[in-house]
């Protein structure tokens, strides 16, 4: 099919509005939240599952590569085109299609491919109930159904990261037929376009669902990651125990809904702030708390003081943002942003980062929000830990911390709300404040280098010593994570004219040497390479390449032809 008929098609299916081919207009949905860019034929913008099935039943007649994407907060450019393509590229933006169905009880739920985290928390105050995930510090405006396909997630110490082996999804055979597979547990007949519209529409009964045999979460997780003599680590994105269906599908997948789990709220939460300088007090305090507690935490977030100087200072705004309009606001606010940029970045006298370093003045002239208490821990100690627990936890924690701080030499004071809150939005401000720094010193530094690793259960040296020639090439070394499942976010601020790409390759044979996996929960995207496992996985769902053509830095030509 020619491409101008494709994209007549195209508009005939969604409506010429929501079909996007203008370079500035699609800049936007071309470009990584981080990095990474490339050209692309058109951006599809569906409004409605059939819509999105028609538009693909036409761009897999016309032998396009898809691109599926939703929120497009994604730190490994696994939602946006590149470059070295043997076809033409269509970007599927779902975010139009947020609706969420609240099944039973309010135990599970429904997400349509645009439906937001925020959505679904807000949707879920009125039953009491929480998502199976919360919002991490990249992942601003983040979908359900993204989070789903990369295993995303894992803040949460005793649910692990977003999974389901129930979901709703195209699929490209071999033969080139695209097949509606339906494994949601619910009953919606035979013809996909009937199927879809009977999903939409919630025309199925109680009786009609089922699947309660399939997980519509990690429910393993919990015992998983309390294994901490176990030589391996508790989460990964190519962990087999985890790749069904559209979980862990990288894009290779069209998925139309999920299923998940729904959980009830704590009855009491408590935050405790821990501080150390030394390495080894967090490694004691990690084993026992995953080895002896009869109570898991709800979280435990590190942060290293590099980490949270930055964050301080260049998330500022974000933090301030938050506490004077929500976090509800904040999906409108980037998508906002996104396209200001686009548009810059098409000026020939503007920089695509006058946006940020305008808003980074405005963060300078606003005062601290963090509160002294916060600060003072800061300045004392080098390593943090904001550590929160529930219900029957919350006495576990304080007797254990009361007895041990002395013996395993840290600190520790126990939150009020309002510190709580702020500690945990600086937590939540890093991974954007590294951005934003990246931006405003553009042309003083070469770049960021991201890792994102998942260290051994049982290793217990999970502060990093680098080699002297490596440190040499950086300006700052910026740590955080979730500490309890050892999934630790590494970022390097790397000085002007170093070799990023070989300071990366160095850095992923040290963990190789350490047994440690990546990427653990941004997925390989176009920066990391695809495991065996992975490879093997995505040839299978997808044979012939139709989708996510190039991720994993795989083969980018049809049926993977070298």
């Amino acid at each position: 099919m020619p491409n101008q008929e494709l994209l007549a098609t195209l508009q005939t299916i969604v409506g010429r509005r929501y079909v996007l081919t203008d370079p500035k207009k699609t800049a936007p949905f071309r470009r990584g939240y981080r990095s990474g860019s490339g050209k692309a034929l058109a951006v599809v913008r569906p409004g409605c599952l059939v819509e999105q099935w028609r538009a693909l039943q036409a761009c897999v007649a016309a032998d396009i590569i898809i691109i599926m994407q939703a929120a497009n907060t994604g730190l490994t450019e696994g939602s946006t085109p590149t470059v070295g393509y043997d076809r033409d590229v269509v970007i599927f933006n779902t975010r139009r299609m947020k609706t969420i169905q609240i099944l039973p009880d309010a135990r599970q739920i429904i997400a349509f491919p645009g439906a937001t985290l925020f959505d679904l928390e807000g949707l879920l105050q009125k039953y009491n109930r929480e998502p199976h995930s919360v919002i991490g510090s990249s992942c601003i405006g983040a979908s359900i159904v993204g989070g789903v396909c990369n295993n995303s997630g894992g803040a949460l110490v005793a649910r692990g990261p977003a999974y389901t082996q129930l979901c709703l999804y195209a699929e490209v055979k071999a033969d080139r037929r695209l097949t509606l597979v339906n494994e949601l547990g619910i009953e919606l007949g035979q013809d996909p376009e009937e199927m879809l519209a009977r999903l939409e529409r919630k025309e199925y009964l109680p009786s009609d669902i089922s699947g309660n045999t399939q997980k519509a979460s990690d429910s393993d997780y919990a015992s998983w990651v309390r294994d901490i003599d176990c030589p391996t680590p508790a989460r990964f994105n190519a962990d087999p125990r985890r790749l069904h269906g559209a979980s862990g599908c990288a894009g290779k997948l069209a998925v139309f809904a999920v299923r998940l789990d729904t959980f009830p709220k704590h009855k009491l939460e408590k935050t405790y702030y821990i501080g150390t300088n030394d390495p080894a007090a967090l490694t004691k305090l990690r084993c026992d708390i995953l080895g002896k507690f009869k109570n898991l935490p709800v979280s435990a977030e590190y942060m290293h003081r590099d980490m949270f100087n930055i964050s301080e200072q260049y998330g500022r705004d974000t933090v301030w943002l938050i506490l004077l309009l929500g976090t509800k606001f904040l999906p409108t606010f980037f998508a906002a942003k996104a396209v200001i940029d686009g548009w810059l970045s098409g000026q020939k006298f503007f920089s695509r980062h006058l946006t940020d370093r305008a808003l980074q003045t405005i963060a300078r002239i606003l005062p601290n929000p963090l509160p002294k208490s916060i600060r003072s821990w800061r300045d004392k100690y080098e390593h943090h830990l904001i550590l929160k627990m529930s219900d029957q936890g919350v006495g576990e924690a304080s007797k254990y911390l009361s007895a041990s701080c002395e013996k395993y030499d840290f600190g520790y004071f126990e939150c009020s709300l309002n510190e709580a809150k702020l500690a945990f939005l600086n937590r939540f401000a890093a991974a954007g404040a590294a951005v934003r720094f990246d931006a405003v010193y553009k042309g003083d530094v070469e770049g960021i280098l991201a890792l994102d690793i998942a260290l051994r259960r049982n290793d217990d040296q999970w502060y990093e010593t680098l080699p002297e020639d490596i440190e040499a090439e950086l300006l700052h070394k910026l740590y955080y994570g979730h500490f309890l499942c050892h999934v630790l976010h590494q970022d390097y601020i790397i000085k002007k004219g170093a070799n990023i790409e070989a300071i990366k390759h160095r850095m992923l044979e040290i963990l190789d040497r350490r047994g440690a996996k990546y990427p653990a929960e941004h997925n390989v995207g176009h920066l990391y390479q695809a495991s065996a496992v992975h490879a093997a996985h995505y040839k299978t769902i997808d044979p012939t390449n139709t989708f996510n053509a190039g991720v994993g830095k795989m083969e980018k030509t049809k049926n993977y032809s070298k």
